[in-house]
């Protein structure tokens, strides 16, 4: 039996590898014209029949004649990267930012990432980056050229102008709604993503840099890890020892925190910010990893016991996750009973079934799945419901939920800005429209009035290989706002500034600081 498996499993690996060079190999093929409009016809055909709400921010009427116009321009082949080029603004029209569509690239094996990680960190990797103004700057610099300082502004990159490529990018994908705030936080952060798709991973690049209206130019190369010094095998063994004591705590710690190994950080943090504990601080960067139940529960618990009566909840560039987790930190958050979610529009069973289920996966894990099809097809026909008014609905986080025992009862700041998405988006519109948290920062990515996620197959062009991200499920928060369209607007407006960058100034954290200070 081990035998059988383990053959299974080389013959998934060529398989893979087998597919990742045939991508790879077709990338630059010209596609006939034929084929690329079979594409459009494919695309809005799967879009009808998997997005709910596909309407919702775009008439029918529209967006019919924007796919019929797609279709008149396709006059001659082209590669599957420039089809990408005229498909993406077309779905972006729809306005939903989790409905996205995938520039196709060339995929790196795992023998080749294994080779450039060996290389050292790439020169995009050796800073952090964001847009202020509708220039990108230097926020951070993880370089081995010191020179380089906080607040840089970058000019060019090997003679592309950012704001150039961004503005060109910033029409492939959308917000959710009619808000500026998600790109203008995203875009900056993703420079160095659009700048690849156009011109492939470089080991080395040439920025034009302005400081202080002087201009230089430097290139920048990959950066390997210093083996030397600090990082001797001899201090390496004294590190082991001294952690050896604290590894137990340190891997539960990771387990229910989360932690991003590359960033080095952990998603998850609680902190006090005054001696007797008044005021706790609760960063949350992602609603994905980690043990989400225990973190809450021992950190509410441990606010109860401090009697901590304030707490401020971070949840800057957050961009969303699991319902499941969001739900249960509510609990902790809610001054009373409470319904978390209206039931969650989908189009039909079948688009659950289809979409969802079967789609996507190994061919192996495909197979497993078709196995699996009548139980859960079985569960669908359970849980998806037809209303009266004609829709299908699936519920989940419908039901009155009660307050945590240790819910905390004090003053509550939330801290959100463009990157705010998604789930992060969901429980602030409940904390907002309940009016149990004061806002501070600048409007959600996210749409208050909800978002078309859940789950999110990843759909394939049979002819370009193009891959569509479509969310399956209209989720929304029991709260609504007579303004469609945009996200969840703070209470406190303030918006940082690249003088604040440079200062490692937080300005919205300070005004709450200070708010808190006016107030005793």
């Amino acid at each position: 039996m081990r035998k059988i498996v383990l053959f299974g499993f080389i013959i998934l690996f060529f398989v893979q590898c087998a597919s990742i060079k045939k991508h790879n190999k077709h990338l630059n093929d010209l596609i006939t014209e034929e084929k690329l409009k079979s594409d459009v016809d494919y695309t809005y055909r799967k879009l009808q029949e998997l997005h709910p709400n596909l309407y919702w921010y775009i008439n029918k009427e529209a967006l019919d004649y924007k796919f019929d116009s797609l279709k008149s321009t396709i006059t001659k082949p082209m590669t599957s990267f420039n089809f990408y080029k005229k498909l993406s603004p077309v779905v972006a029209a729809v306005r939903q930012g989790h409905l996205f569509v995938y520039p196709p690239t060339k995929i790196l094996t795992k023998r080749e990432t294994r080779a450039l990680i060996k290389k050292g960190t790439g020169p995009f990797s050796q800073f952090d980056f964001e847009l202020f103004n509708k220039k990108l700057y230097v926020v951070k610099n993880k370089s081995y050229n010191k020179t380089i300082q906080s607040g840089t502004e970058v000019v060019a990159v090997n003679g592309t102008k950012p704001i150039d490529l961004i503005k060109k990018y910033n029409q492939y994908y959308s917000s959710d709604g009619y808000n500026n705030t998600f790109k203008t936080n995203y875009s900056g952060k993703r420079f160095s993503t659009f700048f690849s798709n156009e011109n492939g991973i470089k080991d080395s690049l040439k920025f034009d840099f302005k400081f202080n209206d002087s201009l230089k130019t430097i290139t920048i190369k990959r950066k390997k890890e210093d083996t030397t010094g600090t990082d001797s095998k001899k201090n390496k063994k004294k590190r082991a020892v001294k952690h050896k004591t604290k590894s137990k705590e340190i891997r539960k710690k990771k387990r229910v925190n989360g932690y991003y190994s590359i960033e080095k950080n952990y998603n998850r943090n609680l902190h006090f910010l005054e001696k007797d504990s008044s005021i706790a601080l609760m960063k949350i960067r992602s609603f994905k990893i980690g043990d989400y139940k225990t973190f809450y529960k021992e950190s509410f618990s441990k606010i109860t016991a401090y009697q901590s009566k304030t707490l401020i909840l971070d949840l800057r560039n957050n961009g969303g996750g699991r319902v499941s987790e969001i739900a249960d930190l509510y609990s902790y958050l809610a001054d009373s009973t409470f319904v978390f979610l209206d039931k969650s529009e989908v189009v039909s069973k079948a688009s659950l079934f289809k979409g969802a289920y079967l789609n996507g996966g190994s061919l192996g894990f495909k197979a497993l799945k078709t196995v699996f099809s009548p139980i859960m097809y079985t569960y669908l026909l359970l849980t998806v419901h037809k209303s009266q008014n004609g829709k299908n609905y699936y519920e989940t986080q419908t039901k009155p939920h009660k307050v945590s025992k240790n819910a905390f009862k004090g003053k509550i700041y939330v801290l959100i800005n463009g990157g705010s998405f998604s789930a992060s988006s969901i429980i602030s519109s409940n904390l907002k429209g309940s009016k149990r948290a004061f806002f501070v920062g600048e409007e959600t990515g996210g749409a208050f009035n909800g978002t078309v996620a859940g789950f999110m197959p990843r759909i394939k062009l049979p002819n370009s290989d193009i891959q569509i991200r479509i969310g399956l499920m209209y989720m929304a928060a029991y709260f609504k706002t007579n303004l469609e369209g945009h996200g969840i607007f703070p209470d406190m407006e303030i918006i940082p500034t690249i003088e604040d960058r440079i200062k490692e100034n937080d300005a919205e954290m300070s005004w709450i600081l200070k708010d808190l200070k006016s107030s005793f």
